[in-house]
């Protein structure tokens, strides 16, 4: 049910109806719902599941499909991130900023990262963070370690307050994607500057999707990124794990920005 929260899941198949035929009762899978992900049971479309790899558990599975999903959508789907571009990744502690930095890692990007804290940057390195950045000047950053040349890609969570700065630190032909707006929605733009640098900005959420984007995305996702699970070139990223009648105390870590990467229910 859509009013249950929870927005991805880790478990087994109960059963499938008459027309299902990717998937049998017992098989572990994880995937993404628009609601219901914190229920004991859900019903999902067959193709929105992808099969967990036998090398990963369920609370790692449990911390992959949003994230992962979510990061390689925006990194190559909507910003075609190339081998050896320069990417600048901003919440670098979040669950889908350490999914994008390891994704950004795999393909031979150069990964500058903004934090809130220092912990977490440094944290995020070992996942192929190559610069971590300041909150506060991370434009003039960008431009003194690129010799002016700046990144090709910015991948932003936090809106409206890092809108100059991003602009400033993006290449010529350089693109942004919004993922979230968390510090502000509303933006004055400097126009000019997208202009003459030949930007492009693109919002990106997952949740307003057709069922038929849907579909492609966790398509592209099984086909390009379980590889990657497969033989351990990236990992899912989990801070701590709270039993169900414990649920308050994630949240508040959550609201909080305590964890790095994710926090996962067990039911």
């Amino acid at each position: 049910p859509a009013n249950i929260p929870g927005l991805e899941f880790a478990g087994v198949v109960d059963s499938v109806g008459p027309l299902a035929r990717l998937w049998k009762p017992g098989q572990r899978v994880m995937g993404i719902t628009g609601g219901g992900g914190q229920a004991e049971y859900l019903v999902i479309h067959e193709g929105l599941l992808v099969e967990i790899p036998e090398n990963l558990d369920f609370i790692q599975a449990a911390a992959i499909p949003e994230v992962f999903m979510t990061a390689h959508d925006a990194l190559f789907t909507q910003a075609g991130l190339q081998m050896g571009e320069r990417i600048l990744v901003h919440a670098a502690g979040s669950g889908v900023g350490t999914a994008a930095i390891q994704l950004a890692h795999a393909v031979g990007a150069t990964v500058y990262g903004t934090a809130r804290t220092a912990d977490k940057l440094e944290r995020a390195k070992p996942l192929g963070l190559d610069v971590g950045l300041s909150t506060q000047n991370f434009a003039a950053e960008v431009k003194e370690l690129t010799a002016g040349a700046g990144v090709h890609v910015v991948l932003d969570f936090i809106g409206a307050p890092y809108m100059e700065q991003n602009l400033e630190a993006l290449a010529p032909w350089g693109r942004m994607v919004f993922l979230a707006t968390m510090g502000g929605a509303k933006a004055n733009v400097n126009l000019s500057t997208v202009m003459m640098k030949r930007i492009q900005i693109r919002g990106c959420t997952l949740r307003s999707r057709t069922l038929e984007e849907k579909l492609a995305v966790t398509r592209r996702f099984a086909t390009q990124v379980l590889p990657l699970f497969m033989h351990s070139q990236i990992r899912p990223i989990v801070e701590q794990v709270y039993p169900l009648h414990e649920i308050a105390e994630a949240h508040k870590a959550m609201n909080e920005n305590r964890n790095f990467g994710k926090l996962i229910l067990t039911l």
